[in-house]
């Protein structure tokens, strides 16, 4: 399986050297990061909003190495809301953020990325809209949760990410589907070990339904990330059978993958959510969809060759 060997070179300096010095990189970067600046990535969220979709938005960055850094992260969050607050969208454009970038790794982290992403979801209220802290290696979940317990006092509205890959998420699902949580469920895309994650495919693929149907049949609000049409239609169905209206769930797709899919599900009336990256660092979140998905590697291969 190649998904592993791609998240070891997403770790790698000197993969990283080499894949930003291939010509051909930035034009297949763009794919999935349309932007490296909030006034690039302004133009983006108002065509796609324009086209009935929602956003989450994702700054990214994840090598936070001091707490200036970490510091400088909140900041570029809360530059992103001031521009959002002048488009008035509420709740069609979110934010997404990992606690990895706010200094959760660093010294004292907890307190620290609490202390920095604390702000940015205040910012992201006052404008309307809300923020969801993205899940990462499963080392770093506990800390996620108690942050996200700690910001649902005083911000009830914000989300969280679970990982269907894990054995623990069928507890955690059980946990958060409650009245008032919003939770994105995704597959997963960090190397885990098979003492903590399925391997397989299908594995995963069963867990993910599981998991699905623990928040469909909650008092949540569940959010369905996944590009794998079978999942869709399952989806569906799950929510279907536990009597949820069009507005009480939601879609969730990365930018740049099933474009297509993206409109017609807003088409049929389904809250269609686009995950938004953009930034400079973009090295581990596109090593982490090459990964993810044969035909996004495939597609960066065949570009290397036809371009380069």
């Amino acid at each position: 399986m190649l998904g592993p060997v791609i998240l070891a070179a997403s770790r790698s300096d000197r993969m990283r050297r080499l894949i930003s010095a291939a010509p051909v990189t930035k034009q297949v970067v763009d794919r999935f990061i349309p932007g490296e600046t909030v006034d690039d990535i302004v133009p983006v969220i108002a065509e796609l909003t324009a086209k009935g979709l929602q956003l989450t938005m994702d700054v990214v960055g994840e090598d936070i190495t001091t707490p200036e850094q970490a510091t400088a992260a909140r900041d570029a969050y809360l530059a992103l809301i001031d521009h959002l607050k002048d488009l008035d969208l509420g709740e069609r454009v979110e934010m997404s953020v990992k606690l990895s970038m706010f200094g959760q790794a660093l010294e004292g982290g907890h307190e620290l990325a609490l202390a920095n992403v604390r702000p940015v979801v205040e910012a992201a209220a006052a404008i309307g809209t809300t923020v969801t802290l993205d899940a990462e290696d499963h080392t770093t979940l506990d800390s996620m949760f108690a942050i996200h317990e700690e910001l649902r006092k005083d911000y009830p509205q914000t989300g969280c990410v679970i990982q269907a890959y894990l054995f623990r998420t069928e507890a955690d699902a059980r946990r958060l589907a409650a009245a008032g949580s919003r939770v994105r469920l995704v597959k997963g895309a960090y190397k885990e070990p098979a003492e903590v994650a399925y391997q397989q495919k299908h594995e995963i693929d069963k867990a993910y339904v599981r998991v699905l149907k623990t928040l469909m049949e909650g008092d949540g609000y569940p959010m369905i990330g996944s590009h794998d049409p079978r999942l869709i239609s399952i989806a569906q169905e799950l929510a279907h059978r536990a009597g949820r209206k069009l507005d009480e769930y939601e879609f969730q797709m990365l930018y740049g993958i099933r474009g297509d899919e993206h409109l017609r599900l807003a088409a049929e009336g389904h809250r269609m959510r686009v995950y938004t990256a953009y930034g400079t660092d973009w090295y581990g979140y596109f090593m982490r969809r090459l990964a993810e998905k044969p035909a996004n590697l495939q597609f960066f291969v065949r570009s290397m060759i036809t371009k380069g």
